[in-house]
């Protein structure tokens, strides 16, 4: 399980549900002071019918044992982004160790552009991917570099996907988090020698509240998309608490600056420090036989745990299974 973040300062961007949920309740458990952020304060102001709101995920981060701050914030607002960093900035006198970019406006828009070739979507698909999603990680990232160069110290961590390597869904999902992959190795760069990490996490399929509404909606006709068909039966999914409880252990990495640019994967990083979900599971990485093999023969997913977990190699990845980018 993850070591002791007592004394840590976190910014957890994107918070009221989801992922950025889980990971706020994973950085509480481990003791950390975490702000939150998104747009729904209360039940009442959420924007959609996926519940969630900050304040719920503060009593979630309080009741696993953290602290936590709620801060309003709309990402897609450079000068909201820049009051949160001076809040922070002001109230814990300089400090931030950790920065997850985890906000992310496309989710609705990507389900109502399910089936759709990019010609096809509304113009506005591209924004609400990538300006909540890439635009305000880089915004953020500026901030927050700023506050982790001057004490030495801090790891930037941004939420990608693996649809930044093979297409999932669409033309604007995959070029967004290809960029993301491509913005912590670039920030990576500037920021190792102020001994600050930054690093590109992959989920797996995790079960965040949109998904788990997207897997009982009707999926006719979209066969052929491969993370639609890999959301739809719920095999293999990641809660979002794993994914919070292996950045915390990432935290705690005496060597963390080893990775320091690079795309990590969540399933493998768990395997690596013994990190389990609250139900004691730790799920396949994507490139595992253990997730691949039933992809292609279904009836072997509830035998799953027989197949051996062992990780494609990238080469042969690259090869076989991604049509792009070809280099």
């Amino acid at each position: 399980m993850a070591g002791n973040l007592k004394g840590k300062v976190a910014l957890v961007t994107g918070a009221s549900r989801g992922i950025g949920k889980g990971i706020a309740i994973g950085l509480g458990e481990s003791g950390a002071l975490v702000y939150i952020t998104g747009r729904s304060v209360n039940q009442t102001d959420s924007i959609d019918s996926i519940s969630g709101s900050l304040l719920e995920t503060k009593s979630a981060v309080e009741k696993a044992g953290g602290i936590c701050v709620v801060v309003p914030v709309d990402h897609s607002d450079d000068k909201q982004i820049k009051s949160l960093f001076e809040q922070i900035n002001r109230e814990q006198n300089g400090q931030l160790d950790l920065l997850v970019n985890n906000a992310y406006g496309g989710v609705r828009s990507l389900i109502d552009a399910t089936g759709k070739p990019f010609w096809e979507s509304d113009l506005s698909l591209w924004d609400a991917c990538n300006q909540v999603g890439l635009r305000s990680h880089y915004v953020a990232s500026h901030f927050a570099a700023k506050m982790m160069t001057q004490r030495k110290q801090g790891l930037n961590v941004t939420i990608s996907s693996w649809g930044g390597l093979a297409p999932i869904f669409g033309v604007a999902y995959g070029t967004g988090k290809s960029a993301c992959d491509r913005l912590a190795a670039e920030m990576a760069v500037e920021l190792k020698p102020f001994n600050v990490a930054s690093i590109s996490l992959w989920p797996g399929i995790v079960g965040t509240e949109q998904f788990h509404q997207l897997a009982g909606e009707s999926l006719e006709g979209t066969e052929s998309n491969l993370g639609v068909s890999a959301i739809a039966d719920k095999f293999n999914w990641e809660t979002p608490l794993f994914v919070g409880r292996v950045i915390a252990a990432l935290c705690n990495d005496s060597n963390l600056m080893q990775r320091n640019g690079k795309v990590q994967i969540v399933a493998e990083l768990a395997n690596y420090y013994g990190v389990v979900d609250e139900y004691g599971h730790c799920p396949a990485s994507l490139r595992s036989l253990r997730f691949l093999l039933p992809q292609g023969l279904p009836m072997l997913k509830s035998r799953a745990k027989l197949i051996p977990d062992l990780r494609v190699p990238w080469w042969l990845i690259l090869l076989a299974i991604l049509k792009s980018p070809k280099i």
